[in-house]
Parts: structure tokens; C-alpha cells; sequence
């Protein structure tokens, strides 16, 4: 048993997330997640798991900021369907 066990199990469990939440890409998720493999088979091959607990950090961090992207659009869709735009 490797010592990257319980990090390997992290990074499927964030490429799953990541993969789950680019299905309302605006761009499509054919193009998401295409984006997304290539990132992924870039780093396959980061051993150190200081390198690989950065790595998750920053997939952690593109997971709250697509959130926080579709809550935004979410957000004006509600407003615009309720509000006119005059003002009212």
C-alpha cells in the first residue's frame, strides 16, 4: 500500500465533483470536460503529496467558483423573471 492512497481517493472524489458540475458549463460540458481531463493527465504524475494537497487546493478552489458562478446566473434569472426591467 502507497502513501498516495488517501490523496488518490481525494482527487477522484474532486475530478467527480468537478465533472458533475461542468454539465451547466456555459461553454458546454463536451468542452468542460475536456478542459478538465487535459488538467487532470497534466499533473498524473505529481508524486509529493505536498504538491498534490496545492493541486487539490486549487481544484477546491475552481469547485467554488463555478458555484458560485451558476448561483450568479441563477440569481439573474430569478431577478429578471420578476422584475421588470423599467425599474418596478
Amino acid at each position: 500500500m502507497n502513501m498516495t492512497n488517501p490523496l488518490r481517493y481525494e482527487v477522484l472524489n474532486l475530478y467527480k465533483n468537478l465533472l458533475y458540475l461542468g454539465k451547466e458549463y456555459p461553454k458546454g460540458a463536451d468542452y468542460f470536460r475536456t478542459r478538465l481531463k487535459a488538467a487532470f493527465l497534466k499533473n498524473k504524475d505529481v508524486k509529493e503529496p505536498e504538491k498534490i494537497k496545492e493541486l487539490l487546493a486549487r481544484g477546491e478552489f475552481v469547485m467554488k467558483e463555478l458555484e458560485a458562478l451558476y448561483f450568479l446566473r441563477k440569481y439573474r434569472a430569478l431577478k429578471q423573471r420578476y422584475y421588470e426591467e423599467d425599474g418596478k
